[in-house]
């Protein structure tokens, strides 16, 4: 599972244009998708999110209005993301668009999963399922890009939930990294914050190991708590006009 599949991954039936120009938005000024990254083309699109041809021409329209896209004629031609200004990035990012309260939400919400998810998984998981979570989480720990920290973060948390071998909690996760995977490419460009959630992640696996229910729990909704509390900082440096970095990996 990589950070592209979950931006391409299926919308349900009720999506409107709005949300395939908020999943793309996203995943362009949040850095998943880079610049001069050709997109998929218009029937490409459609397949791959489920909605007709139309919708994805729409959202390619409000797309190219903001100037995150534009179109290339020819042989190679098709639509490419843009170099985006800082203030286009300030202006659309997920950390900016969405309200305190409504992160603080999502964050209580994945707790919720990622918490039930970890006290399951150390009733279910075998000891080579938690070989393969603890390679998983050593190449999060390894990796020194935030575009690397986010697809083996998002792997790791993909994977505990599917040791929980409950099959809602392992969807409602996926579901849950549309949402989070842009949220997170923006913290991961500070290293102290990856040596803190890599730290927490050796900690959840030994007590997964020892099958420690209530341990695994608590460290798992203590894990997105404190990432949260990471992102809120940030959310409060944009909205007072603090320096915005993309790229930067600040200790």
């Amino acid at each position: 599972m990589t950070t592209y599949s979950i931006v391409y991954a299926p919308l349900d039936q009720a999506t409107r244009t709005e949300q395939v120009v908020e999943r793309l938005s996203n995943a362009i000024i949040s850095g998943i998708l880079q610049t001069d990254e050709q997109l998929p083309n218009e029937n490409e699109l459609s397949r791959l999110l489920g909605v007709s041809p139309v919708t994805v021409r729409d959202a390619l329209n409000t797309l190219r209005a903001r100037q995150l896209i534009d179109t290339r004629r020819g042989r190679y031609g098709g639509s490419f993301v843009c170099q985006v200004p800082v203030e286009t990035m300030r202006k659309y990012h997920p950390l900016q668009l969405m309200a305190s309260g409504e992160l603080a939400d999502f964050s209580e919400f994945h707790c919720a999963v990622i918490g039930h998810s970890a006290r399951l998984a150390a009733q279910r998981s075998t000891p080579g399922e938690l070989k393969k979570l603890g390679q998983l989480i050593d190449s999060f720990a390894a990796a020194t890009q935030p575009d690397a920290r986010i697809q083996a973060d998002m792997r790791c948390l993909l994977t505990l939930a599917s040791q929980a071998q409950s099959a809602r909690l392992a969807n409602q996760e996926l579901e849950i990294q549309v949402e989070w995977a842009p949220l997170m490419v923006f913290l991961y460009r500070e290293a102290a914050v990856h040596r803190e959630v890599s730290a927490a992640w050796h900690s959840l696996l030994a007590s997964l190991y020892k099958s420690d229910e209530l341990a695994c729990y608590q460290l798992a909704q203590k894990m997105i708590t404190r990432i949260t509390d990471h992102l809120l900082e940030c959310k409060l440096r944009m909205d007072t006009d603090a320096p915005f970095l993309r790229g930067s990996d600040r200790e």
